[in-house]
């Protein structure tokens, strides 16, 4: 009988399931809406009904699975397989998911993992990662998220490690950052900050530019503006471009002066820009690092774009196997 593994990757707005082969092949993939009214008690029932309604029309039962892999923000316990503090899920108090999955369906091996690691996880297993044995995934959308591959473990330290948005890119003169520090990199490399320090630049520019037009007119801007205006050749984009890819570029740099992974794939939305952001992070990134780095560690676009979390948190069971 052919095992199958799961892998469900809970986000603020929709919860992916996938239902894959033990050689990564996807079965079949869906998702549901996350209900988080009710201080999200809804969410880990609808998971189970979801999947019990997928057996069903399979024909399949759990007894075909090797267990399932949840991918999830929030403060995770491993061990104890519960979560806590994912507020846009409005989990505030403790969620005992492991033994919600174990009281429906018995004694089922069920892991749980930060959703940047398991999305970390997935690039390495079928994406940009391309199976290396060390690996740093760095997440560009509202915020900036990473996951940290050692000797093809995930690197978690006391728990709360990989996050690459809270290294310190513009302590001096950056923006607050929602972790209380000042100038963090999620303040400048993402979605938002990329935003924040054109609308800064824009009050300080004499440059002739239709993005400072747009921005000072009060019209909104977002980070495809910005990519498109200076790959179209407006300096003033050109300048936040070249600005808020410096600071990725060199905490970059730090990273892989560290851990000298083979790989460090970018993914997340900002990441759309495609090869015109890798070429501009890496023109900051390797005047940077010694010579070895610049030979053996490489810089790379994500590949699984959506998919990654279910795809890395299915890779959970399969090694404990």
């Amino acid at each position: 009988m052919e095992k199958y593994v799961m892998g469900i990757d809970v986000g603020g707005t929709s919860v992916k399931l996938a239902a894959l082969t033990t050689s990564g092949n996807i079965l079949s993939q869906w998702s549901i809406p996350t209900r988080s009214e009710d201080n999200g008690s809804q969410i880990v029932p609808d998971i189970i009904a979801s999947m019990d309604q997928f057996l069903a029309e399979r024909d399949l039962a759990i007894d075909n699975f090797l267990g399932v892999g949840i991918g999830t923000p929030g403060a995770i316990n491993r061990d104890a397989g519960t979560v806590t503090g994912a507020y846009n899920l409005n989990w505030k108090q403790e969620q005992f998911i492991r033994q919600a999955f174990i009281d429906h369906y018995g004694d089922l091996p069920v892991y749980i993992e930060n959703d940047a690691n398991v999305a970390a996880l997935g690039e390495q297993w079928l994406g940009a990662g391309d199976k290396a044995p060390n690996m740093v995934l760095v997440t560009l959308g509202t915020g900036v998220g990473g996951g940290v591959i050692v000797n093809d473990q995930l690197v978690i330290g006391a728990g709360v490690a990989g996050e690459i948005g809270h290294m310190l890119a513009n302590p001096d003169d950056g923006f607050q950052c929602t972790c209380g520090n000042q100038g963090c990199l999620e303040t400048v490399a993402s979605a938002s900050g990329i935003v924040w320090t054109a609308e800064k630049r824009a009050k300080e520019t004499t440059i002739d530019s239709e993005l400072v037009t747009n921005i000072q007119s009060g019209k909104e801007v977002t980070t495809k503006d910005i990519f498109d205006a200076a790959q179209n050749e407006d300096i003033f984009a050109e300048e936040i471009v070249d600005e808020t890819m410096s600071y990725l570029g060199h905490a970059l740099g730090q990273i892989a002066s560290v851990l000298n992974p083979e790989a460090i794939v970018i993914g997340g939305g900002v990441a759309n820009a495609g090869e015109y952001l890798i070429s501009k992070v890496k023109s900051h990134f390797l005047p940077h690092v010694y010579p070895s780095i610049r030979e053996t560690t490489d810089i790379r676009l994500a590949s699984l774009g959506n998919t990654a979390g279910v795809i890395g948190s299915a890779s959970l069971v399969l090694k404990q196997q």
